[in-house]
């Protein structure tokens, strides 16, 4: 998912840099810190919108867990593509370690998701 325009030996290479750097900068696994920081993004609960009666609502739903995964890694790219570092690994290694560590922009985003599907839990009858 780190991939332009079908480059993917450069997708790998960044990916096992970062890695590289968080292991430097933590003195842990970096596969490891990896999945942490995945499991602390990937949402549990996500809303959809339907229309009903000519108003739409947000529909809280579960995720299905290939899709958590698949979402979690696409939050994860994002919010490291938006980061104030020199190089894309340097920015995925920084989200990569803020997230394992709970915090970062990646793991606000799955709170705010969680937040507005909690606050959406009235229209979860309309679910299909």
């Amino acid at each position: 998912m780190l991939m332009y325009s079908g480059k993917k030996g450069k997708g790998f290479q960044i990916f096992y840099d970062a890695l590289e750097k968080v292991e430097n900068r933590t003195k842990e696994s970096g596969i490891e810190t990896w999945r942490t920081a995945l499991n602390n993004v990937m949402p549990a609960v996500e809303v959809k919108s339907r229309r009903v009666g000519g108003a739409t609502f947000q529909i809280p739903s579960e995720v299905r867990p290939d899709r958590k995964i698949s979402v979690g890694i696409k939050w994860m790219i994002l919010y490291s593509r938006k980061r104030n570092e020199k190089s894309m690994a340097d920015k995925l290694a920084g989200e990569i370690i803020a997230a394992a560590k709970g915090e970062g922009a990646a793991v606000k985003k799955k709170d705010d998701t969680h937040r507005m599907a909690d606050a959406n839990k009235a229209f979860s009858h309309f679910r299909v």
